[in-house]
């Protein structure tokens, strides 16, 4: 598991929430190198452990491990609705460029632009809403 350098937390935290941090990394850094073939993902953990969001980013790099700091995303996982019936949702946005539209799974895909409106797929967004519909069948049980 990779810390934000910028969490202070990131050394500190308790050993048993580290390693179910480094299985949720692995989980999604598995996920995101089959459905965004041929690029290889790392995984760090931005949200602090009281949150009851989770964040993550996705850092990425080529088949020769050289950074691509362009096709970086950013993963927020959240459960909506009421204790008894919340369900798992997640959103995926590129990290570096806000122009771009930002994608809400729940029980399907919306694209959102950055006024929060629904928008078009991009042509590049197939392999987030696999990426965003793996993750949900992978933790929506665990999370």
């Amino acid at each position: 598991m990779e810390w934000a350098d910028s969490d202070p937390l990131g050394p500190g935290w308790p050993d048993e929430l580290a390693g179910v941090n480094a299985d949720l990394a692995q989980l999604v850094a598995a996920a995101a190198d089959l459905c965004r073939k041929p690029l290889r993902h790392g995984v760090v953990l931005t949200s602090r452990p009281d949150d009851p969001d989770c964040s993550l980013e996705l850092e990425v790099r080529n088949a020769q491990g050289e950074r691509l700091p362009e096709h970086d995303l950013e993963l927020e996982i959240f459960r909506s609705g009421s204790e008894t019936s919340a369900r798992l949702h997640l959103t995926l946005a590129w990290r570096l460029d806000d122009s771009l539209p930002m994608l809400w799974q729940g029980n399907h895909p919306v694209w959102m632009d950055a006024m929060g409106l629904r928008c078009e797929r991009p042509a590049d967004g197939a392999p987030l809403e696999a990426l965003a519909r793996r993750l949900r069948a992978l933790l929506d049980a665990d999370f």
